[in-house]
């Protein structure tokens, strides 16, 4: 029997074993994600003050649709054998889709990297969750005024006192010129203090020394700053883009018979652009390049990656939030507005369980079909 495999339990993992699952049909097919978890992780929602919550049981989604989950961490992918190793166990394949997501780019040679928390992984977001309990008051910095560190320093905000540390000159820098007055305006509403053109150079026992030679009362780090591919890309290609990112074609192709989707793709959003590393983006490429790793065996159309409209939507806390649109990031609504629409995005991002025509009927459709978010 025909054998299809997919690497990673995150959006593009997951939405990739329904998208097989709906070329499939009745045909001889057998699908296999590999990921070690038990769930799949909303990773976008883990700044949440109940991070615990932000998962969904892999079980509810796999075993209806008849995908088996081999619970295992993959080690090596030989492409030329068409084999991946899992757990020490050989897992042959007819087609692969890497979908082993990103992580965070963690400091090597930080003094007191060890007591450094984050946001990135389930367990991480727990753990910080944890530290702060049940503290009446805490002092916290945040390295990395990007997507992640205001999101995290925002939310925290609301309970103690933040620091933000960029080593840029701005806030946002990678978000553009476009929603920057919104998100300073926020910072400013919530006392998130800044510390531009700065970085951590130690991290202490309740302290962080910063880049300028301060010291600065620090109950908790957050380390936010930077992502990287999945190392399992190198085992498909040696030519990766600037984040280790899969180069594939627009049907999500990156070799003859491995596909890429989520973190691991570089696919093209427009002649200027490449996608994104998040959800948005995650989540229709899953689906396709799921979809044709299984009809590729089975001799059906493939059919193209064409990504949806580009958005951004940036929680700010107690200030609301920011939602954007096209590269420019033109602010489409903020505050209480744009929370609205953040906390839309949030249920939406949410895949159906249990029923396995709910969930095959969302494969095929594959861009989230809301006023905000309008499928091309």
């Amino acid at each position: 029997m025909a054998h299809v495999v997919i690497i990673g339990g995150g959006f593009a993992g997951v939405w990739s074993a329904a998208g097989a699952a709906l070329a499939r049909a009745d045909a001889d097919l057998r699908i296999t994600l590999i990921s070690p978890h038990e769930h799949l992780v909303l990773r976008p929602r883990l700044y949440e003050p109940n991070p615990d919550l932000a998962k969904v049981a892999l079980s509810r989604i796999l075993q209806p649709i008849g995908v088996e989950h081999a619970r295992a961490s993959v080690s090596a992918i030989d492409t030329g054998a068409r084999a991946v190793v899992a757990g020490g166990a050989k897992i042959n394949y007819d087609r692969l889709v890497l979908a082993a997501g990103s992580e965070l780019i963690r400091p090597s040679r930080l003094p007191g990297a060890d007591r450094l928390f984050d946001i990135d992984t389930l367990d991480g977001a727990l753990r910080l969750t944890d530290h702060l309990r049940d503290r009446e008051q805490f002092s916290v910095v945040v390295v990395g005024a990007g997507f992640v560190g205001l999101e995290a320093a925002t939310e925290l905000a609301g309970s103690g006192r933040v620091l933000l540390v960029d080593e840029s000159p701005v806030i946002g820098a990678q978000l553009g010129s476009g929603p920057r007055a919104v998100i300073e305006a926020a910072l400013d509403q919530l006392g998130v203090a800044r510390r531009l053109s700065t970085t951590v150079t130690e991290v202490g026992d309740g302290y962080a020394i910063l880049s300028d030679g301060s010291r600065v009362e620090a109950d908790a780090v957050v380390w936010s700053a930077g992502m990287k591919a999945s190392a399992l890309a190198r085992h498909i290609s040696g030519r990766l883009d600037h984040l280790g990112r899969v180069p594939v074609d627009q049907w999500l192709r990156a070799l003859p018979e491995v596909f890429a989707a989520g973190d691991t793709a570089a696919a093209a959003f427009d002649t200027e652009h490449t996608v994104m590393q998040a959800c948005q983006h995650a989540t229709p490429m899953g689906k396709v390049a799921g979809y044709n790793a299984a009809a590729d065996l089975l001799g059906k159309p493939l059919r193209e990656f064409t990504p949806g409209p580009y958005v951004t939507c940036l929680d700010l806390g107690n200030a609301g939030a920011v939602f954007t649109r096209d590269w420019d990031r033109k602010v489409m609504a903020s505050g209480s507005d744009g929370k609205e629409i953040k906390l839309r995005i949030n249920q939406a991002i949410h895949p159906p369980v249990d029923n396995a025509e709910t969930i095959l009927a969302a494969a095929d459709r594959v861009y989230i079909e809301l006023p905000f978010f309008p499928r091309p």
